[in-house]
């Protein structure tokens, strides 16, 4: 007898699940693209509700500025909800 394979532990959610999350962005208003560890901390971040995606960058603004993130703008899905927002204190 062969038993299926055990599902992942992991599972990316489904924009339907966080569709919340944030554009870090540079001076010039590109993107910012993070790498290693930075980028596993903060790169992709996807929140269930707008109040949680305002407290996370609430909460992590001053290392994202020191990554080189000047602003950000605030996604639900594609539809953009306001930005660019300056991370300068």
């Amino acid at each position: 007898m062969t038993l299926p394979e055990q599902p992942s532990h992991y599972r990316p959610s489904a924009p339907a699940d966080n569709p919340w999350h944030w554009r870090l962005e540079d001076a010039s208003g590109a993107e910012v693209a993070l790498s290693g560890p930075a980028a596993e901390e903060y790169a992709d971040m996807a929140f269930p509700s707008q109040g949680d995606a305002e407290s996370w960058i609430g909460e992590t603004w001053s290392a994202l500025a020191e990554l080189g993130v000047t602003h950000v703008t605030l996604f639900e899905v594609d539809r953009e909800v306001y930005g660019p927002m300056s991370l300068s204190a």
